[in-house]
């Protein structure tokens, strides 16, 4: 226990600390680029494997599904065995689907490509905010949450980018297969630079430099009772649904539906659509230290102050492409991509909601059920959008047209309505839970 101790008295992070993050940051940049790999290429996916809209959203449904279904078992193992061992295999199972999508000569092939990349990317995010929590001083972590969050957004501009330009200039095995070696890379890279916890402890610890307080990172024995007692607190199921809410709709638009719907929708050209996915991705890192440093000032006012408002912007921007008469002007569009980008950040705070009600021994296990909460919106957003897609005949390349993504794209709004009950409801109950307000009173 001494060495133990002898924590409470470091100061900040020392380099060290900083190296284990900036590893794992760069795993997460890798899993963001396989997660969204097919975002601008998914015209040639089309293509390549004669698919229609509802089949080729099925490629990122069940990718989504298997992430969001993994993020459970994968919160209990980092309680267990710590980050190293969670984001090495992560790396090798994407390497391992990548491979086999350069090689799929058939649909049922493919998807089984992206469930292996579902599988290995479900592993990173938790495992890289474990480091957060094991490496840094509690006060920092709001804002190194953000911090990771926006720079592993830089994985969508390899996938928007370079991926497309390398598959135009070679070839679908050829393009896949090198992001599958640079799986392989990674994983060695984590394996050898990453540890669970500093050297000085015996287990790993988050250290609160304000009290001193230390606090012990360890799985419970009983992986039902972790998983039931997270989701008995209602500050669990506030992050859950705060996830829910606010990044679904800019995964769906980057992760399959937004070239699509910007060049075959509304008739922009490849260079425009990738411009405005640019622009999403970099107003999503200009607006999440902001986000993050009034999350750290106002942390009983996030939902209310932060997470509704990127709700109804969404909501309100969405709304309005869809209802404009003809095809969007650009600076629209530009709204549109700049108001999507907003979710991504503010789908962070729902990991403060998971730190801050949760004791550290079940703190992985509440950050996974808090993680599949967007994922579970995003792949019923992205199937219904393919759906919808297809029920109007206009299911593939040839047959999209503007009147019919506007239709789909309406699926997205009872999710957002849903979303945003759910995180009234369960504001209210925690913090009726902290004592902060006086239950409801029932009528006499």
């Amino acid at each position: 226990m001494s060495r133990v101790r002898a924590a409470a008295h470091t100061g900040g992070p020392g380099i060290r600390a900083w190296i284990v993050w900036s590893t794992g940051v760069a795993a997460y940049i890798l899993a963001i680029t396989n997660r969204t790999s097919l975002s601008a290429v998914g015209v040639d996916a089309a293509e390549r494997f004669q698919a229609d809209a509802a089949t080729l959203s099925l490629f990122a449904v069940v990718q989504l599904a298997v992430y969001g279904g993994m993020q459970i078992p994968v919160g209990v193992l980092l309680d267990r065995y710590g980050s190293r061992p969670i984001i090495t295999i992560g790396m090798i199972l994407m390497a391992v689907g990548q491979l086999t999508m350069a090689l799929s000569p058939s649909v049922g092939i493919a998807i089984v490509a992206r469930m292996l990349l579902g599988a290995g990317d479900a592993a990173v995010f938790p495992a890289v905010l474990r480091l957060v929590a094991t490496w840094f001083p509690a006060q920092r972590a709001p804002v190194m949450v953000q911090l990771t969050g926006i720079l592993g957004q830089a994985g969508q501009l390899v996938a928007v980018i370079p991926i497309a330009a390398v598959l135009h200039a070679t070839s679908w095995s050829v393009t896949f297969g090198a992001i599958a070696g640079l799986g392989v890379l990674f994983a060695v890279l984590v394996f050898a630079v990453i540890r669970n916890h500093p050297p000085e402890v015996d287990r790993d610890i988050s250290v609160d430099t304000d009290t001193g307080a230390i606090r012990i990172v360890t799985s419970s024995v009983d992986t039902g009772v972790g998983i039931r007692a997270a989701w008995a607190h209602p500050g669990t199921r506030l992050a859950f649904w705060s996830h829910f809410a606010t990044p679904f709709a800019g995964t769906a638009f980057m992760l399959l539906w937004g070239v699509p719907f910007l060049t075959a929708g509304e008739g922009r050209t490849l260079g425009e659509a990738t411009g405005l996915l640019t622009i999403f991705v970099f107003a999503g890192m200009a607006f999440g230290p902001v986000l993050g440093e009034l999350s750290r000032r106002i942390p009983h006012r996030r939902s209310r102050v932060l997470v509704l408002p990127a709700v109804a912007v969404q909501f309100a921007a969405w709304l309005t492409v869809i209802l404009w008469p003809g095809p969007a002007p650009l600076w629209l569009l530009t709204v549109l991509v700049v108001a999507l980008s907003l979710g991504g950040p503010a789908s962070m705070i729902a990991f403060d909601h998971a730190r801050t009600h949760n004791p550290s021994h079940r703190l992985s296990t509440a950050t996974g059920l808090t993680n599949a909460g967007g994922f579970l919106a995003a792949l019923i957003a992205i199937f219904v959008i393919g759906v919808a897609l297809d029920l109007q005949g206009a299911g593939t390349p040839e047959t999209y047209r503007l009147d019919a993504f506007r239709v789909a794209f309406l699926a997205q709004m009872p999710l957002w309505l849903l979303g945003g009950i759910f995180i009234s409801v369960e504001r209210r109950r925690t913090r009726v839970h902290l004592g902060m307000d006086q239950p409801r009173r029932p009528p006499r």
